[in-house]
């Protein structure tokens, strides 16, 4: 399913997006379907698979930790397809990587390996959009949304033009820094929210962790709302895991249905 297909159902039925990131192969291979399945079973409707790096900048201690125990469990590019393509799932699935992956990879592979085995979209955040042409157009020409982020410091200028190449939806930042849950969400997220104009949705990631601020977001405007290391400290506690991350998806995803 498309991404653009997704938000338009959502906003027929007056509810905002939930986007649940897990790292792919964390803390196995083999245990990655299921907790697939526990985040659509509590009603995620995208899900962002990472593609662990090994220097995930844009990542907090949390994700940073599964990252590495996927790379040491065995994750790497023809898993990580190999994983994805055997999801029988029925909602838009998104990888979440870095560009060194793709570029040694090969651009055109990358990209068709992504349609093949069933990815929407592409997260990089360590691609800037002024360098992004060749693998933007790649991504044009295979039918995949290519997704850039923008940050409470991001110029009204740079937004424009971020959001001339951005498809699927945009990745608003809500704070400086790296990801990782945080207590309270700040009055910059609402002001980075409305500075966005575009019809393009808007998904609100990094620090979200729970129902009362998922509902802050939404009330400030956002389409979509991204909750990541909050379900990746569940998986790391080994406790309960299936039924934690459902319960937990199920409280945020309430908060998402306005009617």
């Amino acid at each position: 399913m498309r991404l653009a297909d997704k938000f338009n159902e959502l906003r027929n039925r007056n509810e905002t997006a939930l986007l649940a990131y897990v790292c792919a192969g964390d803390p196995d291979i083999d245990s990655t379907p299921r907790i697939v399945d526990s985040l659509i079973k509590g009603g995620a409707d995208i899900i962002e698979l990472g593609l662990p790096f090994s220097d995930p900048v844009a990542d907090g201690p949390t994700i940073q930790a599964a990252s590495e125990r996927a790379l040491s469990g065995g994750m790497n590019p023809d898993r990580y397809f190999e994983l994805v393509g055997s999801l029988d799932v029925q909602v838009p699935l998104v990888c979440m990587t870095y560009y060194n992956l793709i570029f040694k990879r090969g651009i055109e592979r990358f990209v068709k390996d992504c349609v093949s085995s069933g990815i929407s979209g592409l997260i990089i955040p360590d691609l800037p959009a002024e360098e992004s042409n060749d693998l933007a157009n790649c991504c044009s020409k295979e039918g995949v949304d290519l997704i850039f982020l923008v940050a409470p410091v991001t110029t009204d200028e740079r937004i424009e033009m971020i959001l001339s190449k951005t498809s699927g939806f945009v990745y608003i930042v809500s704070r400086l820094g790296v990801t990782g849950t945080r207590s309270n969400v700040t009055a910059a997220t609402s002001d980075i929210i409305s500075r966005v104009r575009t019809d393009i949705p808007k998904a609100v990631g990094f620090g979200i962790s729970n129902a009362e601020q998922a509902a802050k977001i939404i009330d400030a405007g956002a389409d979509g709302v991204i909750v990541g290391s909050a379900f990746v400290d569940i998986i790391a506690s080994g406790d309960n895991v299936d039924k934690r991350l459902e319960d937990l998806t199920t409280e945020i995803k309430a908060v998402c249905r306005r009617d």
